[in-house]
């Protein structure tokens, strides 16, 4: 198998197109070929390459930030004497002196198949500053180590933010590449786009299901620690906007959740009493942690750890880690209805509204949650029409 940077370096034929243009390189730390060298280095390498700029999104492009809203700067890269520009600095969208460095932009970043990742995000803020300027931009696509499964409500009018691109569900099912094709169309984008498609993905084959189980993983951002966290990310990323810890600060971040004043027990017992058909895919442990910095810090929490790594017990068709912690908001809420769990805080640079609600693109998960009469079907009646209606959205921009 080959993703679309391997197959941009081993096949001149790709790169023919790019003759006598300035190319600059979107990337972070995830952006590796199969024996883990940096595209940006392994791209320098090439003769028939003008590599004049290079970009970084959130964390950087070596990866250097470690938690959200810690920006990284610009500077001048040490070995190859180009600038490297910041997109989550001074500014989200590229500005009219950084697009004038480059003709064709290159984009090789990993997703985790989740529309709260900011690099989908940034490919359509360089998308629509390449149709404003008359710039190219090539994705060299990657696998979505989600797969192709969908889940959660769109994303509604008016809450468009740095972590809801477009109204896409919270798992999408694509590849960087192919929402190129979608941002393209659904914003009527007049740009050059090409994708530099992988060779032999197979997102439905087990047991790595988007993920080739023979290759090498390269965190693409520091709380990304594996394949578990990517899959159980579309649904544990929504603990961002609780005052529950994600598990930041252990070895499991966004694979776990608890705090130190919840009866997990209880929780697991309701859990599976409201709807049992939402733990389906996964094993469920009970666990303690203590986290070394963020929320809780230093404190012993009662939690839950999400076990998707066991072939024997994971079922990737029916695991839907959205339904999954949503529940679990909706069994604390009942075990407590006053508990606290809502945080109230600046998220990525918004603060008149709810991290929770700007991480769900709307309100309407959290209003199911405080309802105490809503049952699992009214969370569903909004869920899966949504997700209907994105599975017929997105088979014209599917490539795989």
């Amino acid at each position: 198998m080959k993703f679309g940077l391997e197959r941009f370096l081993e096949e001149p034929a790709l790169r023919a197109p790019l003759a006598g243009r300035r190319v600059a390189l979107l990337a972070h730390p995830a952006s590796v070929t199969r024996d883990l060298t940096h595209s940006l280095d392994a791209l320098a390498d090439l003769p028939d390459v003008k590599l004049t700029a290079a970009f970084g999104p959130q964390h950087g492009l070596r990866g250097d930030k470690q938690d959200n809203m810690v920006e990284s700067p610009d500077f001048l890269d040490p070995r190859l004497g180009i600038p490297v520009f910041s997109l989550y600095g001074e500014v989200r969208r590229p500005t009219d002196a950084m697009m004038d460095t480059f003709d064709v932009l290159l984009v090789d970043l990993q997703d985790l198949g989740c529309r709260i990742y900011t690099f989908i995000t940034t490919l359509r803020y360089v998308l629509e500053a390449a149709a404003k300027h008359g710039k190219a931009v090539w994705v060299l696509d990657r696998p979505n180590p989600a797969g192709r499964p969908v889940e959660g409500t769109l994303l509604r009018e008016g809450w468009e933010s740095f972590v809801g691109a477009g109204p896409m569900p919270m798992r999408h099912g694509m590849t960087m590449g192919e929402l190129g094709h979608w941002f393209i169309a659904s914003l009527k984008l007049d740009v050059e786009y090409r994708v530099v498609t992988m060779e032999g993905w197979l997102p439905e084959e087990g047991p790595g299901f988007g993920w080739p189980q023979d290759r090498t993983w390269v965190n693409p951002s520091p709380n990304a620690a594996n394949l578990w966290m990517a899959r159980a990310y579309a649904g544990t990323v929504m603990l961002e906007g609780t005052t529950l810890s994600e598990g930041r600060g252990t070895t499991r971040p966004l694979e776990l959740f608890g705090a130190p004043d919840i009866d997990t027990s209880r929780l697991l017992d309701d859990m599976r009493r409201i709807a049992p058909q939402w733990l389906a895919g996964c094993r469920l442990r009970a666990c303690w942690f203590e986290p070394t910095f963020h929320k809780h810090v230093g404190k012993l929490c009662n939690g839950v750890q999400i076990h998707v790594e066991d072939p024997q017990h994971y079922d990737h068709a029916a695991f839907r880690p959205w339904r999954l912690q949503a529940l679990a908001f909706k069994a604390l809420r009942e075990q407590a209805f006053d508990y606290p769990l809502w945080r109230d805080f600046p998220y990525e640079y918004e603060s008149d509204r709810l991290a929770i609600d700007l991480i769900n693109g709307g309100p309407a998960l959290r209003e199911w949650v405080d309802d105490l009469n809503s049952t699992a079907a009214d969370l569903e009646a909004v869920a899966a029409p949504d997700e209907a209606a994105w599975i017929e959205t997105r088979k014209p921009f599917l490539l795989y």
